[in-house]
């Protein structure tokens, strides 16, 4: 299904409005080579008051051009910039490294005074803990680097074997694994003003299940952790289960008073 879209300035943030005025809005941040076109389809699942954003980073999309990222603002900093003004209560959600650029938007926005209602962090470790699965694309040739891509799952088979299209996808992709395998606040304690929800597949082996819990510690207000069936993209095989637990977050969001 076709979905018609307002983008900001260089496509950074995607903005898919509902058919109903916008109780809520959700910002989306992709999973480490992931892009927007990956998330679009969440606009058919989500209720119509829902007003849907989705993070575009550099070196895809319309950005293909732009140079790659190689730091974690570099995808979170942009996203903030372009981020309309008129969002609203507004609830930002990441997927696996998504879930630290999340983090980090978040962040950004309360030292902007511009707190979000909710933080969701999918299939991804605390900010403070190392990489339990790091990638090391550096070490890795493109047969290898794509082995370790389908290994996690997320990604369309048909594009990693088709040679043109590889060559397009893949610089992106060790860009994003770069990141990935080496973030890590530097500051335990650090904290986010506003109620975090984690989830996570019960037979993931890139982010166990375990690990997840130490996200309780990252928020000044409430915490949830909910752990459903699948590996590191449990939510393909249950979006709706998965919806659900993102519908109630927004739920709250929209219903809660400003977090302080």
């Amino acid at each position: 299904m076709s979905h018609d879209f307002t983008p900001a300035p260089d496509d950074v943030v995607w903005d898919l409005p509902g058919t109903a005025p916008a109780r809520v809005s959700l910002l989306v941040l992709p999973h480490a080579g992931g892009n927007a076109h990956a998330y679009a389809g969440w606009r058919d699942h989500l209720p119509q008051d829902v007003r849907l954003l989705i993070g575009q980073y550099p070196g895809r999309g319309a950005r293909f051009s732009e140079e790659l990222p190689t730091g974690i603002r570099d995808l979170s900093a942009p996203v903030v910039t372009a981020l309309p003004a008129d969002t609203g209560d507004l609830v930002v959600l990441g997927h696996s490294m998504g879930s630290l650029v999340a983090f980090e938007v978040v962040r950004e926005l309360e030292a902007a005074g511009r707190t979000p209602r909710a933080l969701i962090a999918s299939a991804c470790r605390a900010p403070f803990l190392p990489n339990p699965s790091a990638v090391h694309p550096e070490l890795l040739d493109d047969d290898g680097l794509v082995a370790a891509i389908k290994e996690r799952g997320g990604t369309d088979d048909g594009i990693l074997d088709e040679p043109e299209l590889r060559e397009i996808v893949l610089p992106s992709i060790r860009a994003d694994f770069a990141i990935d395998d080496v973030y890590q606040h530097p500051d335990p304690a650090v904290t986010v003003g506003c109620p975090v929800t984690v989830l996570g597949g019960d037979a993931d082996a890139v982010v166990p299940a375990e690990m997840l819990r130490h996200w309780s510690s990252v928020t000044r207000q409430g915490f949830r952790l909910e752990i459903l069936p699948g590996g590191h993209f449990y939510f393909q095989q249950r979006l709706a289960e998965f919806i659900g637990v993102v519908g109630s977050v927004l739920d709250t969001a929209g219903a809660a008073p400003q977090p302080a």
